[in-house]
């Protein structure tokens, strides 16, 4: 049995590197809700406790202490039995972990950020030949409150960032999604977003949407319009840009709309809840590509006609392919030129000035 809590600390240390290094990355407001929510794993705390600000402040000031201690450091080898892993091993890491119930995460998430957890497997299972982690406490994490992910060709399906997720996304509804969080709500039996019957329904309610994340990883996965490898070169190319922006919503946009992905299993499971959810969650440049699903929804909430939203689908993914196949043909002819500044010009002029989202174009 490998000792834990030293891989813990280990795993804890790469965390605050990661964070230190890249905590810049993030809005003032942006980090103080992923500082908050790391403060709240940290003490343990259900997702709708609030502390003293004087408290969350002064754990904020040693956090900041640790960190520039850790500015300049390179990420920790993790040792297990004996044995050295690069950071970035999951395959290697995971070997050795797995049969005594745990899984280490490890990679790089938007705008290229390093991040690495250690939690408890509570379920593992196969769905259309991807092996599905269901995963429980967490050890250990970094600023990022992922609710799941793909890694190494599997589904993590992180429970307790998920419940953390869905917490703020409810709690920071904007006006124009509180209709359909108002559905989605009494659908599960709240009424009047009753945030006191909220509190104690947080966990089964979580618990009901853990399809619709695992068959968002799932659409990513088998997607074949948007080529994996081109796109993380494109991500690659331009981190913390809006042209990565692009890229990740056209990705998740397939994702949501293919085949095999997060609306068409709410249609086959007639998940009117989770459908609820995704529009009252819509917001962002995918709405701007997407309005479709809103309009459908709303005749949707009279009709209960799923061809409805079985069109509106058709057409989100429609328009996701031809973006995808766009992007994909500007890169590879910038490629050709080994000219990423045209590249970079010809993604603002023709997607993203339309979509009236400035760029560097011209900078």
């Amino acid at each position: 049995m490998p000792k834990i809590e030293a891989i813990i600390d280990q795993v804890l240390t790469n965390c605050d590197i990661a964070d230190s290094q890249h905590a810049g990355l993030f809005s003032i407001c942006g980090l103080a809700l992923r500082l908050r929510d790391l403060y709240k794993w940290e003490k343990e705390l259900d997702p709708w406790i609030e502390k003293d600000s004087s408290e969350i402040l002064e754990w904020i000031g040693d956090k900041e202490k640790r960190w520039d201690k850790l500015a300049e450091k390179q990420f920790n080898g993790i040792t297990i039995l004996g044995d050295k892993y690069d950071p970035f091993d999951t395959v290697g890491i995971n070997s050795v972990l797995e049969p005594y119930g745990f899984f280490y995460g490890g990679g790089y998430a938007g705008s290229l950020k390093p991040t690495f957890f250690l939690a408890v497997i509570e379920e593992k299972r196969e769905i259309n030949g991807h092996t599905v982690y269901i995963l429980g406490r967490e050890l250990a994490r970094d600023l990022l409150t992922i609710p799941a992910l793909s890694q190494d060709n599997c589904i993590l399906i992180r429970q307790e960032p998920a419940k953390l997720f869905l917490w703020d996304k409810i709690f920071y509804i904007k006006k124009s999604g509180r209709y359909a969080l108002g559905f989605a709500l009494e659908n599960h039996g709240i009424k009047e977003q009753n945030y006191k019957e909220l509190q104690r329904s947080l966990a089964r309610i979580a618990k009901a949407e853990i399809g619709t994340y695992i068959y968002h990883e799932l659409g990513e996965l088998q997607d074949t319009i948007f080529d994996r490898d081109i796109w993380r070169e494109i991500v690659a190319t331009f981190p913390h840009t809006p042209i990565e922006l692009l890229a990740r919503t056209i990705k998740d946009l397939l994702a949501d709309t293919n085949e095999y992905g997060t609306l068409r299993f709410i249609i086959r499971e007639r998940k009117i809840a989770s459908l609820a959810f995704y529009v009252a969650f819509h917001d962002g440049l995918i709405k701007e590509l997407f309005p479709e699903i809103i309009e459908a929804f709303q005749e949707f909430t009279h009709t209960r006609n799923w061809q409805v939203i079985k069109q509106a689908i058709t057409n989100g993914y429609n328009t996701a392919k031809h973006y995808a196949e766009a992007i994909t043909s500007i890169y590879q002819n910038g490629k050709q030129k080994n000219n990423m500044k045209w590249v970079e010009n010809e993604m603002v002029k023709r997607f993203l000035e339309p979509l009236g989202i400035k760029g560097t174009y011209g900078s």
